[in-house]
């Protein structure tokens, strides 16, 4: 095939790649250059995305096309209710190309592995130069991060962070970490003290884009998850600095020792909220470091907030997406725990009298989002001692948050929740009995289950299933340094308590089956 030597560049930008400074775009020639932006069934229902979710995306990549054009750039954009749309990205390019004549396609490497898939077979299907250029948006890139994996024993986020903190310098005094420690972490697990509340977040009113787009959502989609009502998110980036301004004002200071905290009806607490914009790309996550970094600097926020910060952005951020991309595909298969059972009706209705359950799945439910502890150690510890199978809890991630894209989401839901990958990314299986809960949390106070009864009618479940699991899964386990001991208080407390454990756990997880018994929901 001869080079075409004339026709502008098509520019495709996906859904998560809303960076007026993204690499395909970077000193391209306005008047040489048609930027292809796409909203496509395929993307919209490969699993049935929360509300919220579908119109934070849509919304946000027609802010952008707007911004776009208004500085001077020729944009295409293809909305999902266009008659001929084709459905998927390899489609609407393909009528791109046919509409436009390209020279050539230049596109940003995707996000997540099946989208990429599609895009490296597109030199063969296209009879254009096409060139895929790397995200260089992330500290690490995913050559990089291959590189500081191999031939490693364990693939650690500590030793990767502390990289990444060398590479950037932040926190740094010289060669040495700030404060003499890389880590704050033992300083950031504060229980709730009674009253416990944060200043509100900004909340965004939807204007036109928005509302012609929940529209569409509520129409097009009416048989998703989620509650529209309440959807409030920033869908440009001057929305999003302005919820970035908000949080490093008024929340980052009690960000640090409240960061574990979970309290009734306080969704937000000092956590940034601010996960849905920098996954969307309208916020720079190393200048929101940067932020942070002088707000240390200046006297307004402690060491121990600030470091845990910057840790979850170019810690464990940048760390679970060269994970994703060294485990592909094969970590979607992961079961290392032989986990089968089915997710519970429950995870979709929010219908369960276990308090922390029900308030976490009300707040995903109502806002697409719960924050990190309520995913790990409320709702994906449950998914883990109750055995349930890694592809539904993965797929109900991915469904009903705002910020769940799969290079983040699995990761995080396979080898982080549910130890699927036996491993090779978290040191032990998260997995904790109701005092965890009850010492971080006020959901015990008004739940119809004890937390201080740990077998029988009216126990809390979480007591139960934990000795439950590490009952069932000790010969896997029992060799973890981190964990074994447990196993010493395990025999200690001897046959007949071991039995009623045992007795009220199964008994839980035969209702929880009979209960799931013709619910054939499926994301």
């Amino acid at each position: 095939m001869a080079e075409q030597t004339t026709g502008p560049i098509l520019v495709p930008i996906l859904g998560d790649q809303l960076t007026r400074d993204l690499a395909s775009l970077r000193g391209r020639a306005k008047d040489d250059t048609v930027i292809l932006m796409m909203e496509v069934w395929d993307e919209a229902t490969y699993v049935k995305h929360h509300k919220q979710k579908i119109v934070l995306i849509f919304s946000a990549m027609r802010h952008f096309a707007a911004e776009l054009r208004q500085a001077g750039w020729t944009v295409d954009y293809v909305q999902l209710t266009d008659p001929d749309n084709a459905g998927s990205f390899t489609g609407e390019v393909a009528r791109a190309i046919e509409r436009h004549n390209p020279r050539a396609v230049h596109i940003v490497e995707a996000g997540e592995w099946r989208v990429q898939q599609s895009i490296e077979e597109w030199p063969d299907k296209f009879d254009c130069n096409v060139e895929i250029l790397p995200d260089d948006r992330f500290v690490s890139s995913i050559a990089e991060f291959r590189e500081w994996a191999e031939d490693r024993d364990s693939l650690r986020m500590e030793f990767f962070y502390r990289e990444m903190r060398r590479k950037t310098g932040l926190l740094m005094d010289g060669d040495k970490p700030a404060g003499g420690e890389w880590n704050y972490d033992s300083e950031n697990r504060k229980p709730p003290k009674e009253g416990l509340a944060a200043p509100q977040r900004p909340l965004f009113e939807p204007d036109a884009i928005t509302q012609e787009c929940i529209d569409l959502v509520e129409e097009k989609f009416a048989d998703h998850f989620g509650s529209l009502d309440s959807f409030r998110w920033p869908v440009t980036r001057d929305q999003a600095e302005k919820a970035a301004d908000a949080f490093f004002a008024e929340r980052l200071e009690c960000f640090g020792p409240y960061q574990d905290a979970m309290v009734h009806g306080q969704d937000d607490l000092f956590h940034s909220m601010l996960s849905t914009s920098i996954n969307l790309g309208l916020l720079d996550p190393l200048e929101l470091c940067q932020r942070a970094e002088q707000a240390y600097k200046d006297g307004k926020a402690p060491l121990n907030s600030v470091e845990g910060f910057i840790r979850q952005i170019i810690g464990w951020r940048e760390y679970v997406r060269g994970f994703y991309w060294l485990q592909m595909p094969h970590l979607r298969r992961a079961n290392a725990l032989n986990a089968q059972r089915g997710l519970p009706e429950f995870f979709w209705t929010g219908e369960t009298d276990m308090r922390c359950l029900a308030d976490c799945i009300r707040s995903t439910r109502d806002n697409a989002h719960a924050h990190h502890i309520q995913r790990l150690m409320v709702l994906g510890n449950f998914c883990l001692i109750a055995g349930i199978s890694p592809r539904e809890v993965q797929d109900w991630y991915l469904v009903v948050y705002a910020d769940a894209y799969e290079w983040v989401e699995l990761p995080n839901v396979a080898a982080m929740v549910l130890y699927a990958d036996g491993g090779e990314l978290a040191s032990k299986p998260y997995a904790a009995s109701g005092n965890y809960i009850n010492k971080m949390s006020n959901y015990c106070s008004d739940c119809a289950y004890s937390v201080s009864k740990k077998t029988g009618e009216g126990a809390c479940p979480f007591n139960a299933l934990y000795w439950h699991f590490m009952d069932r899964h000790r010969d896997t386990l029992e060799a973890n340094h981190r964990i074994g001991r447990i196993y010493s208080n395990w025999d200690r407390m001897g046959e007949e308590k071991q039995a009623a454990y045992l007795e009220t756990a199964e008994a839980f997880l035969e209702a929880l089956e009979a209960a799931n018994k013709g619910w054939a929901r499926k994301p």
